[in-house]
């Protein structure tokens, strides 16, 4: 028989819990291990950890759903009292192998929470053995557990706003995302003002307030809300013109998408083509002809400072100065967020 210490690492469960007994059932080919308290554990309440005083013991034991072990299903199973906290009243004492109210161990939900993350939730509830219902129950718990350890908001200084479609039809979802980090930090359905406002009162007055750069596209529900709940922010940050394409490469000519020297000429990459500035063009579709000169950014229809600003931004070589990056985009559309 596996020692106690494999027991538990198979279980997910720590020095805290004692394994008292396994028992395996043929008829229904389930693993029961049966386990108890250690005593400075016990009694604390299931929702805040608390020590509180007994209130009752119920009636009979408890099961919950541990990892399969192999292609049988497995169960712990333990005596869970009730105890009388001064601030939540009576309430289930904590375990520490499961969440409060779970009917499964913590390692459970986890697993069942990374799977959803990779797969469908229909195809998770095959697998585990689990209905539909139950895999939107244990996402639920899993994202309030971490929310409630880490602050997603925490630090959010420079952000960026965005709507994206799923599934068929008009179906959008509004995402929020850290510049500094990367990370996802918020994500809700719609794509209006209401959804974003949302958002907002999530994050707080105070937390707002300390928003300093904002990226969006040019939607006006997302500028608006912005101007209203983020006041400390800079100007919004739109993207460049759907056409423009800027490449720093070197290896095109005035046949590709950037066009280098005079206008309509051809420059021999030996003599220094790297070090002439780049001019970026509209960006041809599908069998239009090349773009002419009436097509570059800076002529009609198009920011006129633009070009300027590019030749700016970019060194003698066709490099972006980082220092420069983030006066280039305050710039270049200045004129219009005033407008």
């Amino acid at each position: 028989m596996l020692g106690a210490n494999v027991w538990r690492r198979v279980l997910g469960v720590d020095r805290a819990t004692v394994i008292e007994e396994i028992d395996f059932d043929e008829e229904s080919e389930t693993v029961v291990v049966h386990v108890r308290l250690r005593r400075p554990t016990k009694r604390r309440c299931g929702r805040c950890g608390v020590r509180a005083p007994g209130y009752d013991q119920r009636e009979g034991r408890r099961n919950w759903r541990a990892i399969d072990l192999g292609t049988m299903q497995c169960f712990l199973q333990a005596d869970v009292p009730r105890v009388n906290c001064p601030e939540h009243g009576p309430t289930v004492a904590q375990v520490p192998w499961a969440r409060h109210g779970a009917g499964h161990t913590r390692f459970f939900d986890d697993q069942v929470a990374w799977l959803v993350t990779h797969t469908a939730k229909s195809t998770v509830g095959e697998l585990m053995r689990i209905a539909w219902r139950t895999v939107g129950s244990i996402i639920a718990r899993v994202v309030a557990d971490g929310r409630a350890a880490h602050d997603p908001f925490c630090g959010l200084v420079r952000i960026g706003i965005d709507e994206i479609s799923y599934k068929k039809g008009h179906r959008y979802l509004t995402i929020v995302v850290d510049h500094d980090t990367g990370r996802l930090v918020w994500a809700a359905v719609g794509r209006d003002k209401k959804t974003l406002n949302g958002f907002f009162d999530l994050l707080g007055e105070e937390r707002s307030a300390m928003i300093s750069l904002v990226s969006a596209d040019g939607a006006e529900w997302i500028a608006g809300v912005v101007a209203d709940r983020a006041p400390e922010r800079h100007p919004l940050h739109r993207r460049l013109p759907r056409g423009a394409v800027v490449h720093r490469c070197a290896g095109r000519g005035a046949s590709g998408r950037v066009e280098r020297g005079e206008e309509g000429g051809h420059v021999d990459p030996r003599q220094g083509a790297q070090r002439l500035p780049l001019r970026p063009v509209a960006q041809p579709r599908g069998p239009d002809p090349p773009p002419g000169p009436q097509a570059r950014l800076g002529g009609q229809g198009q920011h006129q400072a633009l070009p300027d600003l590019l030749d700016e931004l970019t060194g003698p070589r066709g490099r972006v100065s980082p220092a420069s990056h983030q006066g280039l985009w305050q710039r270049v559309f200045e004129d219009d967020l005033r407008g």
